[in-house]
């Protein structure tokens, strides 16, 4: 049993909670919490490490069990130790460190989201999360956006990260990828283009979801992509971007809907 907090391997999951430096270092990141270790599981992604406290409900355990048969290296920890490495206010009592990989691009991409410095975790968890509920092909994080695997982004996605190919590319980068698949850009804007259900979203398609605060960023403008707004006639100057975007991604589902 583990049960100081200046274990060196505590240590190392302390860094990996607080720092997208060293989540990217490590090639690593930290999942918390049962139902995210069920998704981890399901979705067969490597866990390096974990750890687990005694009062853990057995639906816990078993998981625990499952990735000791698959190699990982599990340890019982203390409430302490637990308080200590978790992200949480009331730890769940399993934490696991978990290998990053890429999720495979499918072929023919022909639904993607483009997030423009979207910095708020729960906005893009929640925005992975409809993405990948909305079955888009991809997301695309551009520069100004938090680190998709952060632990409140992993929280607010419940493991869309897991399933659906999240790319982190620089503009030129996008604009090649726009370009290469042949994905008509649309973008949504403030007051300003066509209601985004009078478009038509059956085409081959990325929207380009900015952060309510500033925006599109001048770089989003620059791709030359199509705007599209959402209608509101309420009192109410913008929608968050993750309610936005979940929008745009279900009328597009709609709308590609066998008739």
């Amino acid at each position: 049993m583990i049960s100081s907090a200046q274990n060196p391997r505590v240590q190392h999951i302390r860094a990996l909670q607080s720092r997208a430096k060293e989540r990217r270092q490590a090639n690593a990141f930290v999942a918390e919490g049962v139902r995210l270790a069920e998704e981890v599981l399901a979705a067969g992604w490597k866990v390096k490490q974990g750890f687990y406290t005694a009062e853990l409900e057995p639906r816990g355990m078993e998981l625990v069990s499952a990735f000791k048969d698959a190699g990982a290296e599990m340890d019982e920890v203390t409430d302490n130790v637990m308080e200590a490495v978790s992200d949480t206010k009331t730890p769940a009592g399993l934490l696991l460190e978990i290998e990053r990989q890429a999720v495979p691009l499918a072929a023919g991409p022909d639904l993607v989201v483009i997030l423009d410095r979207v910095n708020d975790p729960g906005n893009v968890g929640t925005l992975l999360r409809s993405a990948a509920a909305a079955g888009a092909h991809a997301a695309v994080l551009a520069p100004g956006c938090v680190d998709p695997f952060a632990p409140k982004v992993l929280r607010g996605g419940m493991g869309a990260q897991l399933r659906l190919p999240v790319l982190e590319l620089d503009w030129q980068a996008i604009r090649a990828f726009l370009e290469q698949h042949g994905l008509h850009a649309l973008l949504a804007e403030a007051n300003i283009g066509r209601p985004f259900d009078e478009v038509d979203l059956t085409r081959k398609l990325a929207f380009i979801v900015g952060g309510e605060a500033n925006g599109p960023s001048p770089d989003a403008r620059g791709l030359g992509a199509e705007a599209i707004q959402i209608r509101m006639p309420g009192q109410i100057e913008s929608l968050n971007a993750a309610t936005a975007g979940s929008l745009l991604l279900f009328e597009a589902v709609r709308q590609r809907r066998p008739k």
